[in-house]
């Protein structure tokens, strides 16, 4: 019996789908309605970047346009249904899934306190326990509690001083918890402060966790190769997502089908047996015009996005032009089941201004009155979460398709 295989429209729509990307953007964005739909993408990736407006308030707000941050914060640090950690970088995750994160945290303890040493950070270890009990006689702290009379690096972002390399490793490693960010600077408390005994101590063995981690990511993604279910977490290797796939197709748990990417290409990949009917393979997508993060879910894997979508997404894009021969940050711009450009824009708070810099349509996008209409709509949304109350576009900012 041949493989099933997903034409590429069909493979689009499950991938939209998953990403909480399909259907129209709207409904209740705050309390149990938000946790849903961050249980429903897995994590949040958490980024200072606030151009518009911080990456994980855009990839919220691209789903619902309701949300606010303060929605998040109250989730995050008041209700306590959300923790922080690391996937492939640091995200807020649903506190159900605490658990699953031992393993994680385990290899952290081992594969940093290596690679720190390395990295010339002499010294953090001996400030375990003077951070420890700093935070358990005071309360949280921020790393710039602590470490008095240390000498603070001029290196930039990574140039720690040990007490602030030892917040960290006890955060990666489990015996802290961030609890709430100020101005993105992280606060961290004692775990058994945080979380009960029940959180805390309910820690499944590698086996469980390599198992959940492969269920948990196929179900958020919909059809994946054991290395995209290993990088989707990114707490197991591709070997082990390798032995689990083998094992899950052998005992019928899982099924092997083909995907066709945007430029035709069959690839096979790992599904559930129910794939070839599930409701999303004729579910045509919203087809309205919005911004995403360009740390969206969606776009997290770079390269899987790149193949079912047919084209080269680019974080940054260099011009060459006066005064702005760098690299800056580009938002891609997603309609129905298509890329359609990426715009340059940054909030101009001081000017009560959001401001269009730039925009690149797609190559074979023709941009016209329609397609600009939508998009000053959603930009019209979007003034609110940038915190402005205006929209202008610079002279010259329509550009040829990248």
């Amino acid at each position: 019996m041949s493989a099933f295989t997903l034409t590429n429209a069909q493979a689009r729509r499950v991938f939209l789908d998953r990403h909480a990307l399909s259907e129209t953007p709207q409904g209740i964005a705050h309390g149990p309605e938000l946790l849903t739909l961050i249980d429903r993408l897995g994590f949040v990736q958490l980024d200072s970047i606030n151009t518009v407006a911080r990456a994980h308030d855009m990839i919220l707000f691209s789903r619902k346009p309701r949300y606010r941050p303060k929605a998040l914060k109250r989730l995050y640090e008041h209700d306590r249904a959300l923790f922080e950690h690391w996937t492939h970088d640091a995200a807020v995750i649903p506190v159900r899934f605490y658990p699953y994160w031992h393993m994680r945290r385990s290899r952290d303890a081992a594969r940093l306190r290596e690679r720190w040493s390395e990295w010339r950070r002499e010294g953090f270890e001996a400030k375990f326990q003077p951070v420890l009990d700093r935070i358990r006689d005071h309360g949280p702290c921020c790393s710039g509690d602590v470490g008095e009379g240390e000498k603070r690096g001029s290196g930039g972002w990574w140039d720690w001083h040990p007490s602030k390399t030892a917040l960290e490793y006890l955060w990666r490693s489990g015996a802290l918890q961030v609890v709430r960010r100020e101005g993105f600077q992280k606060y961290y408390d004692l775990t058994e402060r945080v979380f009960d005994q029940t959180t805390i101590g309910n820690a499944p063995d590698e086996a469980e966790t390599i198992d959940w981690c492969c269920r948990e990511a196929l179900d958020r993604l919909g059809f994946a190769t054991h290395g995209e279910l290993a990088a989707f977490w990114d707490h197991i290797s591709p070997a082990e997502a390798k032995v689990w796939c083998g094992e899950a197709l052998a005992a019928g748990r899982i099924i092997q089908i083909n995907v066709t990417g945007g430029d035709g290409t069959v690839r096979p990949a790992f599904a559930w047996p129910n794939l070839p009917d599930d409701p999303s393979l004729t579910l045509d997508p919203t087809p309205r015009l919005r911004v995403l993060s360009p740390f969206d879910p969606a776009l997290r894997d770079r390269k899987r996005a790149e193949r079912l979508f047919g084209f080269t997404y680019r974080i940054e894009i260099f011009v060459p032009e006066p005064k702005r021969t760098y690299g800056y940050y580009v938002f891609p711009l997603m309609e129905g089941d298509k890329l359609v450009g990426r715009i340059d824009m940054k909030a101009f708070r001081a000017d009560d201004t959001l401001r269009v810099r730039a925009l690149w349509p797609e190559r074979g996008v023709r941009w016209g009155k329609g397609r600009q209409q939508k998009l000053e709509v959603e930009l019209d949304r979007m003034l609110r979460l940038g915190g402005v109350s205006q929209l202008t576009f610079d002279d010259g900012w329509m550009r040829e398709p990248v």
